[in-house]
């Protein structure tokens, strides 16, 4: 099949460091050109693929001083659209915008909503839901004014994260410095357990940092290592005790959990959004409400079976099976051509048929 894949233009595909949705996007492409897919990547100039790149703008517009976002979006979504009588199914990891065109072309589109950034963009989202096939990230986060083709939690590759069965003896916080994220509460954590912390991710809110985290930066008890690419992230989190995801807010997905499961690397979150879609707690981690939960968990981490969130992680968040997910939705929606009706010919996207 012929498949178009709308990344973000935010940040290159993959992203060096943060950028979920563009590091979403590239596994998908990946693996739908392993399957034998053709596949375009519609992404920043400086990306890397195997697919066919297509990229009218050079660098992610977060990534490069004097950039305007509105006009690198507009070039890019217009680039993909120009181009879309040439696919079997466009795949889009952009948000909202690309659905704008998505009545000027016959080609069907399948949109992965990244969580609802704001109550303000509904409308858009409304404006489309008859002709749209939304996939949520989670059961947690489908909107209920929103029809919805299928729920299809992210996947990783799991080569690149190296299961541990032995843990060091520091905690982790990995992503966004910011209050939503519960950084300051994982700090309290370490205080009332006595356990070094690592902080690692790039600084969303200065001002924050500056007040509630800088104040208890020390080398022995609590280090800040900045942004991590995949290497020292994949150490950090092998190398953790645990990782504490005290989040503050309704969290479509958390990749970062996931990617902890598969080092084998329990999680200790609180209960919001999709955490608990994302750990069985008790087996691959503990939910816990406040912060002295999560030091009473943090004594209880023994417990757990490091392999048990490894084997939790090949089943349920791999990237295979994301794009088994994404290829069983494509041959439902795409139209089949009358070789493919034909009687006892084999899927649209099954092996055989390629």
């Amino acid at each position: 099949m012929k498949i178009g894949v709308i990344a973000s233009v935010a940040h290159r595909t993959p992203p060096k460091n943060s950028g979920p949705w563009e590091h979403i996007a590239a596994t998908l492409a990946e693996g739908f050109v392993a399957r034998g897919h053709d596949v375009t990547l519609f992404a920043t100039a400086d990306s890397e693929t195997s697919a066919r790149l297509v990229a009218p703008v050079p660098s992610g517009y977060a990534e490069t001083a004097g950039v305007d976002a509105k006009v690198a979006e507009a070039l890019h979504n217009s680039t993909a659209f120009g181009q879309a009588g040439e696919f079997d199914v466009l795949v889009n990891h952009f948000d909202f915008v690309p659905l704008t065109y998505s009545r000027l072309v016959s080609t069907p589109m399948v949109t992965t909503i990244h969580g609802h950034s704001s109550p303000n963009i509904m409308p858009v989202y409304r404006a489309f839901d008859d002709i749209a096939h939304y996939v949520a990230i989670s059961d947690a986060d489908r909107h209920p004014t929103l029809n919805y083709a299928g729920t299809i939690h992210h996947g990783i590759d799991l080569a690149q994260f190296t299961f541990r069965p032995e843990h060091g003896e520091y905690l982790l916080f990995l992503g966004r410095i910011h209050p939503d994220k519960g950084t300051h509460l994982a700090i309290e954590v370490a205080r009332l357990t006595g356990l070094p912390l690592i902080i690692a991710g790039a600084v969303q809110d200065e001002e924050y940092f500056r007040t509630a985290v800088e104040p208890h930066l020390d080398d022995a008890t609590v280090t800040y290592v900045g942004p991590v690419g995949p290497q020292r992230r994949d150490e950090l989190l092998g190398g953790a005790r645990a990782l504490l995801h005290l989040i503050g807010f309704a969290e479509p997905f958390g990749l970062t959990v996931v990617e902890a499961l598969a080092t084998g690397t329990p999680v200790i979150a609180t209960p919001l959004g999709s955490t608990p879609e994302l750990i069985r707690d008790g087996v691959t981690g503990f939910l816990v409400t406040d912060v002295k939960g999560a030091a009473a968990a943090v004594a209880e981490i023994e417990q757990l079976d490091r392999r048990a969130a490894r084997d939790d992680a090949q089943e349920r968040f791999s990237a295979d099976r994301m794009i088994d997910d994404y290829l069983a939705l494509f041959e439902r929606i795409v139209p089949a051509t009358p070789q493919q009706q034909g009687i006892g010919s084999p899927g649209l996207f099954s092996h055989a048929g390629l």
